[in-house]
This record gives C-alpha cells, sequence and structure tokens, in this order.
C-alpha cells in the first residue's frame, strides 16, 4: 500500500518520484514537457521559488506578485494538449496545456500555448498565449 501522494501534474507516479524531485533541485527537466508539469505542480504545492527559477530572468516578474502568483486558486488538474519539439536534443519547445483551478469565483481553466528554451543546459519558461 502506497501512502505517498500522487504528483498533482497528472503522471501516474507519487510526487516525490516525479516533480517533487525537480522541486528539491535533486534532478532537471529532460524536456520541456517535463518542466511544463513540474511548474504546474509547483503552482499546485505552493513552491514559488522553483516558479521563480524556472522562469527565463529576460520575462520573468520581479517577483511573484498577485498578478503571477494567485494564493486564492487551488489547482486541480493538468491536461497537455500538444507538444512541438522540446525533447532531451532540442533547444526550444511548445507546450499547450489547459491547467484546471477552483477559485473563490467558482472552477475556471487556463489554457496556454507556453514556449521553453534551453538556456546553460536547462530548460525554462520562456512566454505563453493563453486563450
Amino acid at each position: 500500500m502506497d501512502l505517498q501522494p500522487a504528483c498533482p501534474c497528472g503522471t501516474e507516479t507519487t510526487y516525490d518520484a516525479c516533480c517533487g524531485r525537480l522541486h528539491r533541485g535533486a534532478d532537471r527537466a529532460e524536456t520541456a514537457e517535463e518542466l511544463m508539469r513540474s511548474r504546474y505542480a509547483a503552482y499546485a504545492v505552493g513552491d514559488a521559488a522553483y516558479v521563480f527559477a524556472t522562469w527565463h530572468p529576460r520575462t520573468r516578474p520581479d517577483d511573484l506578485d498577485g498578478r503571477t502568483w494567485d494564493h486564492a486558486l487551488r489547482w486541480t488538474g493538468l491536461e497537455v494538449v500538444d507538444t512541438v519539439a522540446g525533447g532531451p536534443g532540442d533547444d526550444e519547445g511548445v507546450v499547450e496545456f489547459v491547467a484546471r483551478y477552483d477559485s473563490p469565483a467558482g472552477p475556471g481553466e487556463l489554457h496556454e500555448r507556453s514556449r521553453f528554451l534551453r538556456r546553460a543546459g536547462r530548460w525554462v519558461y520562456l512566454d505563453g498565449d493563453v486563450s
């Protein structure tokens, strides 16, 4: 019987074996999708430092204020819609996803097509188009 919590990113593994290892710095994301999933999981578990550290310095905010980190949201599910490149041998990638949440105003979703770059051997979030 496994009592470890499932990873919020939606994979069929535990948080510790999936995104938790990335959050604590034991490993790096090998693909743009893995980084996107780990960033979603960081929002879900409240790890603002990981979100900030995996954001490209050219596009990230000075800090994660109320515009980029809404503490009233509870992230409830992730669906990856599409990926373009972003594999272990690529330097750029795109991941389209739908992230579902509950808020004081009711349930909602964020649909984004995100761009990722490999910078100094590490994947980072560059920006995204929200629809």
